[in-house]
């Protein structure tokens, strides 16, 4: 898998003749320098873009050849994702945050709020339901972002950097809530990350250098 861009007249490589399989259930950690392709595999993993040659399909989808309605209820339905900049709504309090993509996949209130409860009962939040995120501390909105990628059951975690904008502290109880996730839930988890707080969790560890997947950092 290839995913290339147009810059100018030039052509810059994303990602450069990727091969890569993932097992369900895995806990697999990304690593590698800024701008050696982390985030843009996540992306293409996500159906948030397409590569430019190749074969992908993730969790029996084929996401190359399949429509832009179609990438769109993959991503509610299989894929939960985690961001860096936490990416919560700041209109919303943190238990409308965490309802809102079941909301948007046409999901019933009575059974999307019960569930949202029980995650951030889970994660500690249960005191913060009404507050919005400007109330919240760094590790309180990523745990929050957390319950909102679990809302709609979906089969892949992928967390793009999700402790670069907390303390050591706060970002070793986030990559220990991911592992759980793996563990208890049998969820595939996908980090992409240059912290090692992830590395004691992973079943597999995966570096890329200049799009490409290496043996070694």
């Amino acid at each position: 898998m290839t995913r290339t861009y147009a810059h100018g007249t030039a052509e810059v490589v994303g990602l450069n003749r990727i091969d890569l399989e993932i097992a369900a259930g895995e806990m697999v950690v990304i690593k590698g320098n800024s701008g050696c392709g982390k985030s843009t595999l996540l992306s293409l993993l996500a159906g948030l873009d397409r590569p430019t040659s190749g074969q992908l399909v993730v969790a029996e989808h084929d996401l190359a050849g399949t429509s832009d309605r179609e990438l769109t209820l993959f991503r509610r339905k299989v894929i939960g994702m985690v961001f860096q900049a936490f990416n919560l709504l700041p209109t919303l309090n943190v238990l409308e945050n965490v309802c809102l993509p079941a909301m948007l996949a046409g999901r019933p209130d009575m059974e999307i709020v019960p569930k949202a409860r029980e995650y951030l009962n889970w994660m500690g939040l249960d005191h913060r339901l009404t507050h919005r995120p400007a109330q919240l501390s760094g590790g309180e909105m990523q745990r929050a972002a957390i319950a909102r990628a679990l809302i709609n059951d979906p089969a892949i975690i992928l967390a793009d950097e999700p402790t670069g904008n907390l303390d050591s502290r706060n970002g070793a109880n986030v990559m220990d809530l991911l592992a759980e996730l793996n563990r208890k839930f049998e969820q595939t988890v996908i980090v992409a990350t240059h912290s090692g707080l992830a590395d004691p969790h992973a079943t597999r560890q995966i570096y890329l250098k200049d799009g490409r997947i290496t043996g070694q950092p």
